[in-house]
């Protein structure tokens, strides 16, 4: 017995070893909802390989609650450039009470103030949206910028 530390040592490891392995632990897996109309229309076609329907896929439906809010690199248009404060609060203000759905930002890079709209990832969609805006605002132009969007 010239070690009874290191017996003792090796008894409480095995104790604590064997009390680890009755612990459960639980997964929590999350899939995306397209999985499952894309695994519906491969199941449609593995059927009936010679079938030319097309089947639709539904919209993803986000659930806000579970999603987070992220900046990603996307597209804004910008509706008003100028040197006057007021002014692009005015713009700001109006395009809000107009478009309740689309968010408008107000920054200054001196010596003008800018607003900007939207929070688009794609070019084409902030490019559409900029042809809408043509008729109502002036000088309206798409800029990459970082942009909020769900994930």
């Amino acid at each position: 017995m010239k070690y009874p530390g290191f017996l003792v040592s090796c008894l409480l490891l095995c104790a604590l070893s064997s009390s680890a392995q009755t612990q459960e632990s639980k997964v929590v897996v999350e899939k995306d909802s397209l999985i499952d109309l894309l695994q519906q229309a491969r199941t449609h076609f593995a059927l009936n390989p010679t079938s030319t329907k097309t089947v639709p896929l539904e919209p993803k439906v986000l659930d806000k609650s579970r999603a987070s809010r992220v900046k990603v690199r996307g597209f804004r248009v910008q509706i008003y450039s100028g040197t006057s404060r007021s002014e692009a609060q005015t713009v700001q203000n109006s395009f809000i009470r107009q478009n309740s759905g689309t968010n408008a930002y107000l920054d200054y890079v001196e010596p003008n103030y800018r607003v900007k709209v939207g929070d688009f990832t794609s070019r084409s969609a902030a490019t559409e949206y900029m042809r809408q805006l043509r008729g109502r605002y002036r000088n309206v132009f798409v800029f990459v910028e970082d942009v909020w969007t769900w994930r």
